[in-house]
């Protein structure tokens, strides 16, 4: 199985708002599609789904046209369509039928998914007396229904609290084991690269960087270095070249202009008997990522 985007294009009046996006799931597991408030990535999941005509370009699954005859899809859409003065378990089990499932392998369906997600004493509630949390979770059921081969999850961590966003990370990762194919849209960056290894950097409808997460932050290379020690190491570190790029409350970072400045600076602690306890070159986060794709666009043809 495969999910194919070839080349979608969408305006709306004089706005382009997706610019000639391309990209594969040949592999079950999660494609990220990352950026900012008003990237295009909400625009990009309803043209997939045929909730929106493209300008331009196709999505296409195992080579055919998306339709719900050709696929069994779930969309986890940003603006939360629960029923809030409807029982949960009445309303999963609507859901369910209008997947085209029978009453009782909807309601068979809920009452698993309900388990599944620890929320089965909430069955005969109404909706509007679930937190907010929990309601996510009635529409993440919902999402899951009818067992859908492609899972899309639209800002999925959306004013979760800890508790309640690492309960969906849990669910997240069993839905990785079970290998469905999931597309994740945010804008938090820091949380979806835990579990995207291919994504698409969005930046005002265009894609700013593409491909395997890990090959990236490798082109890259080691960009900070965290240290934790019991003495001041600071003086040592501006000595070696480096840049206090932050505080922290349990070490410091640095800015690595390049390697041999760690190597210097490792060399001076040595030299002063100072052991460090933390000593961690690290790569680029993905919000660094982004950040620098955006300067070089601005500074290569000025905001667009």
């Amino acid at each position: 199985m495969s999910l194919q985007v070839k080349n979608l294009t969408k305006s709306f009046g004089e706005k382009l708002a997706v610019d000639n996006i391309s990209f594969e799931m040949s592999e079950p597991g999660v494609f990220g599609l990352i950026g900012t408030n008003g990237a295009g990535k909400t625009t990009i999941i309803r043209m997939i789904l045929g909730i929106m005509r493209p300008d331009f370009g196709e999505a296409l699954w195992n080579g055919k046209p998306i339709s719900r005859k050709v696929l069994s899809f779930g969309y986890l859409p940003e603006e939360r369509g629960i029923y809030t003065k409807n029982r949960v378990l009445e309303q999963l089990i609507y859901f369910g039928k209008l997947r085209g499932m029978s009453g009782a392998a909807a309601k068979k369906s809920a009452c698993d998914l309900l388990e599944r997600f620890e929320i089965t004493e909430y069955a005969d509630m109404t909706a509007d007396k679930l937190s907010k949390g929990n309601q996510q979770k009635v529409q993440l059921a919902a999402t899951m229904i009818h067992d859908p081969e492609l899972i899309i999850l639209d800002e999925p961590f959306s004013g979760l609290d800890p508790v309640n966003a690492e309960s969906l990370r849990r669910i997240i990762n069993g839905l990785v084991d079970e290998k469905k194919y999931i597309i994740m849209s945010s804008h938090q960056m820091e949380t979806v690269e835990n579990y995207c290894e291919d994504l698409i950097l969005l930046h005002r409808g265009h894609a700013l960087v593409s491909g395997n997460l890990r090959q990236i932050k490798e082109s890259y290379g080691v960009t900070r270095l965290a240290v934790s020690a019991d003495t001041d190491v600071l003086p040592f570190a501006e000595s070696a070249g480096l840049k206090l790029r932050q505080k922290h409350a349990d070490h410091l970072e640095f800015a690595v202009p390049e390697q041999s400045a760690s190597l210097r600076f490792l060399s001076m602690l040595s030299q002063n008997s100072i052991v460090p306890t933390r000593f961690e070159m690290l790569e680029p986060s993905l919000n660094e990522i982004f950040i620098d794709k955006v300067g070089e666009e601005l500074g290569a043809g000025g905001a667009k």
